[in-house]
């Protein structure tokens, strides 16, 4: 008589408490839709500045105002138009605004796919470039990467406005953004030499 064997191919089920253990990682899915609520919120200032930016410079005072107010513009004389360095501060902002909001689409797409449950993209025609190799190491690079990017800003921000920051505040940020830039390069030097010896040990 035949005896026939379990295919190779079954998966075994998990016992009740690796199972429970495992289906926790369902409790990150309300952090993920958190920061899409987040996003939609960012999507909105940008919006609302992008607009008083357009009516400013069509001559609304009242758009000029909450420009100057939201970038934190200070001058001894009062602002009647637009000026180069205040479109320059909107803009900034509004780059700012774009940059934090692909730190959010990074941290929830690849962090769902990495941590949570796979989206199965393979094959998608918008599927991210990065998403195709994404893992924790890659993700903490890129991450480290986008908030040094987000720092760059911010300090140009303040460079342009210099005149209404202290000394102190300038030095602060110019050393938070190097420790930040160096904090970079030590993260991708550490991915680095895990990935060399992982490669090395196959």
């Amino acid at each position: 008589m035949a005896v026939h064997k379990p295919s190779s191919s079954a998966k075994p089920s998990l016992r009740p408490l690796p199972n429970f253990i495992f289906a926790s990682r369902w409790l990150q899915l309300p952090l993920y839709l958190g920061l899409i609520a987040a996003q939609g919120v960012y999507v909105f200032h940008f919006w609302v500045e992008l607009v008083h930016l357009l009516e400013a410079a069509f001559g609304s005072q009242t758009a000029l105002q909450a420009l100057v107010t939201s970038i934190g513009y200070k001058s001894d004389i009062a602002v009647p138009a637009l000026n180069e360095t205040i479109i320059m501060l909107v803009v900034l902002a509004l780059i700012d605004v774009v940059m934090i909001s692909n730190l959010l689409i990074m941290v929830i797409v690849g962090g769902y796919e990495t941590f949570v449950s796979r989206m199965d993209l393979d094959g998608h025609p918008d599927q991210p470039e990065w998403l195709s190799h994404v893992n924790a190491s890659v993700l903490k690079v890129k991450l480290a990467t986008a908030i040094i990017g987000i720092s760059s800003i911010h300090l140009l921000k303040t460079f342009i406005n210099a005149a209404n920051y202290d000394v102190k505040v300038l030095m602060w940020q110019t050393i938070i953004h190097v420790v930040f830039l160096l904090s970079a390069l030590a993260i991708a030097y550490t991915d680095k030499l895990l990935s060399s010896s992982h490669g090395s040990e196959h």
